[in-house]
């Protein structure tokens, strides 16, 4: 929620931010950043919610699919990728 919500655009430059880990560089710039209507956290509660709906058909859909923590290095991410696609693991039945 906070990585989606916090996120801004500058109108002028195009330029994107995020108000925790990329802030803008000057109050001017700051002042003049918006939001999109997509990151208000209603918007986001909703595909969440949507998400969770779903997701257990295409679940049994994909079976064939892979779980990825994405919330690791780069690196570490594509490597897995790479290694489920080239050598894919043994599935659980």
């Amino acid at each position: 929620m906070e990585r989606l919500s916090q996120r801004r655009i500058d109108p002028v430059t195009g330029e994107r931010y995020h108000t925790a880990f990329r802030p803008a560089p000057t109050p001017e710039i700051q002042a003049r950043l918006r939001q999109h209507p997509r990151d208000k956290e209603e918007n986001i509660e909703k595909q969440v919610e949507t998400y969770y709906r779903n997701v257990k058909e295409l679940e049994d859909f994909y079976e064939d699919a892979f779980y990825v923590n994405a919330e690791q290095d780069p690196h570490v991410v594509f490597e897995f990728i790479e290694s489920c696609i080239i050598k894919p693991l043994p599935c659980k039945k």
